[in-house]
């Protein structure tokens, strides 16, 4: 299961300075459900190969502050009655984004997943994330800490990703949209966890 996550941040600021303020940034996130060995089992999680942003301290910091790398990229977001409308493209021309679509009352009835809260357990269970770090093998891992954790079926009018829509990456016809969800005013934490490396097979 592939996806996207499109994310508006606010008022983010080191958990350790309590502050009223902070730094507000628009964010993309291409990212793959799987499942990670660890000393206590295996468990679920995320690999997200491709991070996008239009902070420039996000860009900056990113890989060197605070865990995964993030592209910088240019974000066009219209929010009206009717719904949302939504572009990115990255500075480096690789990656770019399209959307548009509405919130909803239910997911589309060609959902592989049967309800909203089956979809929504599976998400929460992927709170664990690793990023290609820069570092060869080694991937930066970061784990997402929410007050509460709730979903909304949201109906989209069409969306593309240039990402997925690459056939040197994914063989045409291998890649179909199934649903998306929408969170808003979601109070959360990102606390950095060990990164992971991978040993050449032998």
């Amino acid at each position: 299961m592939a996806g996207i996550c499109l994310i508006r941040l606010e008022k983010i600021h080191p958990a350790c300075i309590p502050m009223s303020f902070g730094l507000k940034s628009e964010n993309a996130a291409h990212r793959f459900a799987v499942k990670v060995q660890g000393k206590d089992g295996e468990r679920e999680a995320v690999y997200v190969p491709r991070r996008d942003t239009n902070s420039r301290w996000n860009h900056m910091a990113g890989g060197r502050l605070f865990p995964g790398i993030q592209h910088l990229a240019t974000f066009t977001v219209d929010e009206t009655e009717d719904g949302y409308d939504f572009a990115m493209k990255s500075v480096d021309g690789k990656v770019s984004v399209r959307f548009s679509g509405r919130e909803s009352e239910a997911l589309p009835v060609a959902s592989l997943f049967e309800s909203l809260q089956e979809a929504s357990r599976f998400f929460e269970a992927g709170s664990l994330g690793y990023s290609d770090s820069k570092q060869d093998k080694q991937y930066d891992g970061m784990v997402l800490h929410t007050e509460q954790w709730k979903v909304s079926p949201f109906a989209v009018d069409q969306v593309y990703s240039s990402y997925f829509e690459d056939d040197h990456l994914f063989p045409p016809g291998s890649v179909e949209f199934d649903h998306a969800l929408f969170m808003k005013n979601i109070p959360h934490e990102w606390h950095p966890v060990s990164e992971m490396k991978v040993e050449d097979e032998k």
